[in-house]
């Protein structure tokens, strides 16, 4: 009876291992992550800033791909299209996995379910930008003073149809009844030299894509899309306090696996993301391009997915805005 009792506590413990030795190790090769943005984006620089931290930590080459193009389209696709192996995750953001959703009727997958979300990375306002030679305004009241008074005269640069830029003006123009021209350009990069040469001198712009011409001069920074103002931008006032209540649009980026990929290989991706938090020299170069490391639950990153594809539905309905 006791050798038997033996032999079943053994097998016992036997089988309660086998999952460990089944689950193969990972990352065993390079792993990918797919940006739907050109180099020099802010999505760009964040995989970049955070890809030697998960190298000394897991022991193998993060690679990052740029796929820009079609509004994200094209990268998103490709994440889509790869196999949900651990080899391969979609850095994705408000644009490409929120917005998309809204104004796409052909997209090849469902925005809502087609990924696995690991974590929400970096979180930061909008940044609602002039060139001040061609719209010497001081503050926004006179920017809606000054579109109102020239209907249809005036045009924005966005980062192409569909873009975070895009959208963000097209609410501005709701909430404040103006109207202005839609000049879209291939990407942020392009956005920017378009405000600076005045091709079309007003645009909304990630916050970290455009901070250096604020710095340098190159534009003038009217205000943020956050309900607060920004502890590093203390005297930018919000687009909410400036005659738009409640106006508010955050970017956001965050990393995404194809639908399937393993819980173990996501889990233990984020566990090496959530580590990345407590890092300050990490965190203060996030601040320094306007953003917040946040590195969140997969659950709340879902949350957060779930509610932007309703809201810009929510807009692209009351402002009428055709569905491409």
């Amino acid at each position: 009876m006791t050798r038997r009792r033996s032999l079943l506590a053994a097998a016992t413990a036997a089988c309660a291992l086998r999952p460990a030795f089944a689950q193969a190790p990972w990352p065993t090769r390079p792993v990918r992550f797919i940006l739907p943005d050109g180099a020099g984006a802010g999505n760009d620089t964040t995989a970049r800033l955070i890809a030697p931290y998960l190298e000394a930590a897991l022991g193998q080459p993060f690679v990052v791909d740029n796929r820009p193009g079609a509004g994200g389209r094209i990268g998103v696709e490709a994440a889509f299209r790869s196999p949900p192996d651990g080899s391969t995750f979609l850095l994705g953001n408000a644009g490409s996995n929120g917005i998309n959703a809204a104004i796409y009727r052909d997209l090849p997958y469902d925005l809502a379910t087609a990924f696995d979300p690991v974590a929400l990375l970096v979180v930061g306002p909008n940044a609602l930008i002039v060139n001040s030679r061609v719209l010497p305004v001081a503050n926004v009241t006179e920017l809606i003073a000054t579109v109102r008074a020239q209907p249809g005269r005036l045009s924005y640069a966005s980062a192409g149809v569909g873009s975070s830029a895009h959208m963000n003006m097209e609410l501005f123009k709701h909430q404040a009844g103006l109207d202005i021209l839609h000049v879209p350009y291939r990407g942020a990069p392009a956005l920017v030299q378009a405000v600076i040469s005045g091709e079309a001198p007003l645009a909304f712009g990630n916050l970290v894509n455009v901070m250096p011409q604020v710095r340098s001069g190159e534009v003038k920074l009217l205000a943020v899309t956050s309900l607060t103002r920004m502890p590093d931008l203390p005297d930018t006032p919000t687009v909410h306090e400036s005659g738009l209540p409640g106006f508010e649009s955050l970017a956001w980026n965050g990393l995404l696996a194809p639908r399937g990929t393993p819980a173990p290989i996501r889990d233990r991706l984020h566990a090496e993301l959530v580590k990345l938090r407590g890092n300050a020299t990490l965190q203060d170069r996030v601040r320094l391009l306007g953003g917040d490391l946040v590195v969140s639950s997969p659950q709340e990153f879902q949350a957060r997915i779930d509610t932007d594809i309703a809201k810009w539905k929510r807009l692209t309905e009351a402002a009428n805005i055709q569905a491409q």
